[in-house]
């Protein structure tokens, strides 16, 4: 059986690192499995499940232009239960939003607004702490 994407193959481990597991194939070929495609569930240590030396099914992901075969334990794996999952590149969201912005504030309408908002917050404030300390301009009756 050829090397190609899709198809399944037998291969032996020949090297594990921290970040996946290299395997040779058919015709001398190495290909990598990632970590993340050895198990379904989360794997921290990948020496846990794989060693050098074991033989695997490994369906082939893909072929980089400078020949590196990125390669699949768990997809190689029959699941009738569990579909295959399709991801494409396109964005979750293509429609554009309907435009219900408020209209746009100038910069200084929105100064004014600040300025106003803050001096009243300031002598609302100022009011509340004078009176109560009994203070300049406290009101006394």
């Amino acid at each position: 059986m050829s090397i190609e994407v899709g198809n399944k193959v037998q291969g032996k481990v020949t090297g594990i690192t921290n970040f996946g597991a290299f395997v040779e194939l058919e015709g001398g070929k190495t290909g990598l499995v990632h970590i993340s495609e050895v198990a379904d569930n989360y794997v921290k240590d990948i020496n846990d499940i794989l060693t050098v030396g074991d033989a695997v099914t490994v369906k082939v992901m893909n072929i980089g232009d400078d020949g590196k075969i990125g390669l699949s334990i768990r997809k190689a794996v029959d699941r009738p239960d569990r579909p295959e999952r399709k991801y494409d590149n396109k964005p979750k969201y293509n429609k554009k939003p309907a435009n219900t912005a408020k209209p746009v504030e100038n910069f200084e309408d929105k100064m004014s607004k600040f300025l106003k908002d803050s001096e009243d917050r300031l002598s609302t404030l100022k009011r509340q702490t004078e009176s109560k300390r009994g203070g300049r301009g406290a009101r006394r009756g």
